[in-house]
């Protein structure tokens, strides 16, 4: 055993002023490249959502279930704008492909059903954002995609509103 004295301090192997250095990974967060992989993923979603709005909507014509479409476009288009800027902010160039959920919905005649269909992807991108915002350490991303989040919430039942309206 050694004997220091009491002006001497103690060699600590870990100091607690270090977990600052921490890699974001280590700490529980997406790690950079996972966030780009993420945020790639939700724009080619967003993409394909704002071309099967816009389309719809265009073939509704007028009325209540053309006026939901529209809004649910403009949307889309606007989280797409926010996933490329937080995307190049991150020092990448954002995917320009467009979801496989676009032919999807757009293979689907009655409009009713896409509209339908819709919403079920709006559910899968609400999904999606449940399970990274916790990992998500910057605050500023954090909060746009909580306020994406809480727009397609929004989305979900004001579609679902207008479903149950013209089922009556």
């Amino acid at each position: 055993m050694t004997n220091r004295s009491e002006d001497e301090p103690a060699e600590l192997s870990s100091p607690a002023c270090s977990m600052s250095e921490a890699d974001d990974t280590y700490m529980g967060y997406g790690g950079r490249a996972e966030l780009v992989g993420f945020l790639n993923e939700l724009l080619e979603a967003e993409r394909a959502g704002a071309r099967v709005t816009l389309k719809s909507a265009r073939e509704a014509g007028a009325g209540p279930v053309a006026k939901l479409l529209w809004t649910i476009q403009r949307d889309e288009a606007r989280w797409c704008a926010m996933l490329i800027r937080h995307i190049k902010t991150l020092g990448e160039t954002p995917s320009a492909k467009v979801g496989a959920f676009y032919n999807k919905a757009m293979a689907i005649a009655d409009l009713g059903e896409r509209v339908a269909f819709l919403n079920r992807g709006q559910g899968w991108v609400v999904r999606k954002l449940r399970e990274m915002l916790p990992r998500v350490r910057d605050d500023r991303l954090h909060a746009d995609l909580a306020e994406m989040l809480q727009s397609h919430e929004a989305n979900i039942a004001r579609t679902n509103d207008a479903v149950r309206a013209d089922a009556s």
